[in-house]
């Protein structure tokens, strides 16, 4: 069973119990950066954005039933208040809890159990495994989700004017770092460059220091459009077949001095940091 279909099916067993992206990481072996990322990427949904559809589709049905105390409904669901509980039920709904009670919802979209996505599996490159040094990264950052991260091209848009005039640029690579995990799925990301020293920064620039760290490096092929695709074939195919584990650490893009994506130009490594080799 692969990491995700793990999680999907530990996710229904637990549904009414309390459930958090570290417990669920727990029981699938992984990081919960790992999960956060590779669960969107498999499914569609964020982990947690996932778990309340499921419980409010749960109180639908139960609504339906015709359940006659909507505030136990609301605390069954995770809910403290039967404000926040018909807040919610009304953004992903549509309806009040009351109208699906009544029966008043003619069009009442459920969210029922996942399975994983159908995504086609690409060739990878050969990896190279690298033992990498504590480095800075520094540039321009915001947070995103996994399934909401439109605005990292917006970012490196901002970021271009940059390139080159930075100080204490150690080198002419460019990064996108995935770094600062939050419980709710979220992500820091940094488009930047290594630097020696961050005294200097512009006032716009984040930074983050990258530990010592064990990868594996992946050189992408094909467009940055689809890069996706290569997380997707890593988290999804080469390391559940590997030895390898992966680390709760940051994880990057590396794009070479003379990447220039409308020119066919240049080209990105993806680097995934490890955790020790599974046990045999």
């Amino acid at each position: 069973m692969l990491n995700i279909e793990r999680a999907l099916w530990y996710i229904e067993l637990e549904l009414g119990s309390h459930l958090d992206l570290g417990r669920i990481a727990r029981h699938c072996n992984m990081s919960p950066f790992a999960l956060a990322r590779l669960f969107p990427l498999s499914t569609g949904w964020p982990v947690m954005r996932y778990i309340r559809a499921r419980r409010l589709s749960q109180a639908a049905l139960t609504l339906r039933r015709g359940a006659p105390d909507i505030l136990q409904v609301a605390l069954d669901a995770g809910y403290g208040s039967h404000e926040a509980f018909t807040r919610a039920f009304c953004d992903l709904f549509g309806f009040t809890p009351k109208q699906v009670r009544e029966h008043e919802d003619e069009h009442l979209s459920l969210v029922e159990p996942l399975r994983m996505k159908e995504r086609k599996l690409i060739t990878l490159s050969e990896p190279r495994f690298e033992t990498r040094s504590e480095f800075f990264i520094a540039g321009l950052g915001d947070r995103f989700t996994f399934d909401r991260n439109e605005g990292i091209v917006s970012l490196w848009q901002a970021f271009a004017p940059y390139i080159g005039r930075i100080p204490s640029q150690v080198n002419c690579w460019n990064y996108g770092l995935c770094c600062n995990p939050e419980e709710d799925g979220s992500f820091q990301y940094i488009a930047g460059t290594e630097v020696s020293s961050v005294d200097s920064l512009p006032p716009a620039f984040r930074y983050f220091k990258v530990p010592q760290q064990n990868y594996v490096v992946f050189r992408h092929q094909g467009h940055i459009s689809t890069i996706h695709q290569t997380f997707f074939t890593i988290f999804n195919h080469w390391l559940p077949e590997s030895e390898y584990e992966l680390a709760d650490a940051a994880e990057f893009e590396q794009y070479s001095s003379d990447f220039e994506p409308s020119r066919g130009k240049g080209y990105v490594d993806v680097w995934i940091p490890l955790a020790r080799a599974q046990a045999s």
